[in-house]
């Protein structure tokens, strides 16, 4: 009798999981346009963060973009105005199951109305930087400032002082590498440049042409060591097959990987391609700036 009761709780036990593991089929990362999913006889709007069982349809207007990962992981892009049903764009996907998850549940979390009501309430909290510096360089602090990839997008808020600007690239004596005038208030530097092929890191200086007083701080940018770049290769090793495509979705996932490896430069390389990949998709950049926000970069 005790063998019974013992396969038969196992068994209920298997059949919750089973069934805990089937709640969902996707979650709704990205949705643009007035999109609509019917779950039993209703169609309803589509919401960011929405979850979608396998027995629910998904409609598409004209001009729409909807990003979902899938229950395994495994992410999705659709543009193509029309009527899917969840359960057949689960079965296009090839089996298995991905590490993905992680870092969309991560995304999902960050990005949580009860998360961006904690950010506004620490508002006050926020480091503001020096008043002395009237051009603000969007990034990290010292801490944060290693690179994984070889380049790095520097940009900066143009709206207290007016270009053009000079942006200088320094060793850790300050001497002076490289000079380079813009008139943007963005700049992409490749530390794999022969110029600096031989430092560990790079400091990043911006001022005005017309006033060099009307500066940024310096920030640095930091060469992984090798044992810390083999450690970020083996775990990006176990997802880059499935988010080497050049999509948006895909650039959004990997900027929420280097976010959780504490690689903030490389995550906004990734935010920006994202934003290049769907310029139209105002989301992209919501969650940007969100990325920005969290981590002390915008003010």
């Amino acid at each position: 009798m005790k063998k019974i009761q013992t396969i038969l709780i196992a068994g209920l036990l298997l059949m919750s999981a089973c069934v805990f593991a089937q709640d969902y089929a996707f979650k709704v990362l990205a949705n643009k346009g007035t999109n609509e999913v019917k779950s039993g006889d209703a169609w309803q709007p589509l919401k960011t963060g929405a979850s979608l069982k396998s027995t629910d349809e998904v409609k598409l207007t004209d001009n729409a973009y909807l990003a979902l990962v899938h229950s395994s992981g495994k992410p999705m892009e659709l543009k193509e105005a029309k009527t899917y049903k969840v359960a057949d764009l689960a079965a296009s996907l090839k089996p298995g199951t991905s590490v993905l998850n992680k870092y969309a549940d991560f995304i999902l979390s960050s990005n949580s109305a009860e998360a961006k009501k904690n950010r506004l309430s620490a508002t006050g909290a926020v480091h503001r930087g020096d008043d002395r510096y009237s051009i603000q360089v969007l990034l990290p602090e010292n801490q944060h400032s290693g690179i994984y990839n070889s380049t790095a997008v520097i940009n900066w808020d143009g709206s207290k002082v007016a270009g053009p600007y000079i942006v200088k690239l320094m060793n850790m004596y300050e001497e002076v590498l490289a000079s380079v005038e813009t008139p943007e208030t963005t700049f992409q530097v490749d530390i794999t440049d022969a110029k600096f092929a031989n430092l560990t890191a790079v400091l990043v200086e911006v001022s005005s042409k017309a006033d060099p007083k009307q500066m940024s701080t310096r920030h640095l940018i930091k060469k992984l060591p090798a044992a810390e770049i083999e450690k970020v290769k083996g775990s990006l090793d176990e997802i880059i097959g499935e988010v080497s495509e050049q999509t948006a979705l895909n650039k959004y996932l990997l900027a929420s990987f280097y976010e959780n490896n504490n690689l903030f430069i490389d995550a906004i390389a990734s935010y920006e391609d994202a934003i290049k990949l769907a310029p139209d998709v105002t989301f992209y950049r919501e969650a940007y700036d969100e990325f920005l926000l969290r981590h002390g970069m915008m003010r």
